[in-house]
């Protein structure tokens, strides 16, 4: 299983970075995992549209979808396009994105398979397991598992017991964590700092933890520093381009080599 972070920020893209977004690739199968504002040129920065072989999204809100339309685009306006993408998310969370062109342009495009909560199935060689988790709007966690290794992906969440039970004994928990000791209190039923991730992959007893969505203009090692008060695993940040959690690409078994091999994407 390999990881490749294409966007970590919550709520907007800072300079030069994007929001959530992950590439998650397993047998040569490409899995899609958010696709907030400015994840497609990051994208395309290492793979064609049509490399790529399902999507997940995790919830409505834009930060997490927005750039799904783009990337239908450039698949389905062209001379030859591929099959239909399978899109899969829950029911009704994707109809803002997908309304975004005139009826009928993007129709061919994509297949949706809308799942219900709590379900299991498998998108392609990966095993998934989806949970809901506390926000804003509905919002499902996702733990995948392939090869033996098992990714837990909370989307966006308050603290939950079931955020702890999806990440549980993970090999990386990729953790929303907005805020780094605080939530504010008008958001601390769909939100999580740094301080409460560390926490709950303690919890979970999962191998290492990499915090994402946080703001932009966080203070990171800050946010690294929170997560660290309780949990002793490897603690790394998500950022546009990094790889298994070490951001150089080029150099092998460091950062979350544990997960998986590192290799160049590019």
């Amino acid at each position: 299983m390999l990881l490749t972070i294409l966007g970590g920020c919550g709520a907007w893209p800072a300079a030069g970075q994007a929001c959530s977004g992950y590439l998650v690739e397993h047998d040569g199968f490409r899995l899609l995992v958010d696709l907030g504002y400015a994840t497609v040129p990051r994208l395309l920065e290492r793979v064609s549209a049509d490399q790529i072989d399902a999507v997940f999204i995790s919830h409505g809100h834009p930060d997490h979808c927005a750039d799904l339309n783009p990337l239908l685009r450039a698949r389905t306006m062209r001379d030859d396009p591929p099959a239909p993408l399978p899109v899969y998310s829950l029911p009704g969370a994707l109809d803002a994105v997908l309304a975004l062109d005139r009826p009928g342009v993007l129709t061919d495009a994509y297949v949706l398979h809308e799942f219900t909560v709590g379900s299991r199935f498998d998108i392609g060689p990966f095993r998934a397991q989806t949970r809901l988790l506390p926000h804003s709007v509905p919002n499902a966690g996702i733990r995948l598992t392939a090869g033996g290794r098992v990714l837990a992906y909370a989307g966006d969440s308050g603290p939950s017991p079931d955020r702890v039970e999806l990440a549980r004994g993970a090999d990386l928990l990729l953790a929303e964590a907005t805020y780094v000791n605080q939530v504010p209190e008008n958001s601390r039923r769909y939100l999580t700092s740094a301080r409460q991730a560390g926490r709950q992959a303690l919890e979970a007893d999962a191998r290492h933890l990499l915090l994402t969505h946080l703001q932009p203009g966080t203070d990171t090692p800050a946010a690294r520093a929170a997560a660290g008060a309780r949990y002793d695993g490897e603690i790394g940040i998500a950022t546009s381009g990094l790889v298994n959690g070490h951001e150089d690409p080029q150099v092998g078994g460091l950062g979350f080599s544990q997960l998986v091999a590192i290799r160049n994407p590019y």
